[in-house]
């Protein structure tokens, strides 16, 4: 199926690894330039190097944290220059540290709010001009399965993120009749460099290894095992197509079964 992505402009933010990482790739496969974001520069220019090196000239690396309230308009103007317009547009940003609620102050919550909401609301008020100028204009974002079934030890990821869910089902609703898509993807346990290190802290608070702590996880998929991140990035790309035209306000669970509710 041809998804009409040749040639549209997308920004991927978080990109340098994980989820963005793939999500970046298959874009720039499927025919898109891209410009992608980190906080990490050295790993931004290794994502750039390995991504250019597949799809040539069409990756434009942008660093910057977009839990920084001046990184978002500087990061879409920044990209709107490189790509000469935006069309798709996949917010996504590094999860909050692991703890029960006991564990965190004002600040600690403060500083989840700035990375998984308001990067969230800066990134696409910056966006809306130019997306308004598209014809296939749709915003993606990032959250996690947790808004639906809570997880154990993150409090702050659980509370946070289900901030982010209102936002997009509201935008996709207020925004609708301009023509401009929003949906948000909710991965489950998928192996990344995020989940290894959260796996590694159940493990030391646990007792038991990494490896064990990994197995223990995989269980509750009815696949037995985690996803990987080109299966989240499928999905993810088809959101954000041309091909998926008439899907909107949807939140998608892609997490093998882990999330137990029926609706």
């Amino acid at each position: 199926m041809d998804l009409g992505l040749q040639g549209k402009r997308a920004l991927v933010t978080g990109a340098s690894r994980g989820l963005g990482y793939a999500t970046a790739r298959l874009l720039a496969q499927e025919g898109c330039c891209v410009a992608i974001n980190s906080r990490t520069p050295q790993s931004l220019d290794e994502a750039t190097k390995n991504l250019s090196k597949e799809f040539g000239n069409r990756v434009y690396p942008i660093p910057g944290d977009v839990s920084d309230p001046s990184l978002p308009d500087q990061l879409i103007r920044q990209s709107v220059e490189a790509l000469d317009g935006l069309d798709l547009l996949l917010t996504n940003s590094g999860g909050p540290p692991s703890g029960k609620f006991a564990n965190f102050d004002d600040t600690a919550w403060q500083k989840a709010i700035e990375a998984n909401l308001m990067s969230h609301v800066r990134l696409i008020r910056a966006a809306l001009p130019h997306l308004r100028q598209s014809p296939a204009a749709s915003v993606l974002a990032i959250t996690s399965y947790s808004v639906k079934q809570p997880i154990h030890n993150l409090v702050l990821s659980n509370s946070v993120r289900a901030a982010t869910i209102g936002l997009i089902k509201t935008l996709a609703l207020e925004l609708g009749s301009e023509g401009i898509r929003f949906n948000s993807i909710l991965p489950a346990w998928t192996e990344t460099e995020r989940v290894i290190e959260l796996m590694e802290y159940r493990a030391q608070t646990s007792g038991t290894t990494l490896e064990e702590a990994i197995t223990n996880q995989a269980k509750e998929s009815p696949l037995g095992r985690m996803g990987h991140p080109e299966e989240f990035a499928k999905a993810a790309v088809f959101l954000l197509s041309p091909a998926a035209s008439y899907i909107t306000g949807v939140m998608l669970t892609v997490d093998g079964g882990m999330y137990k509710g029926t609706f």
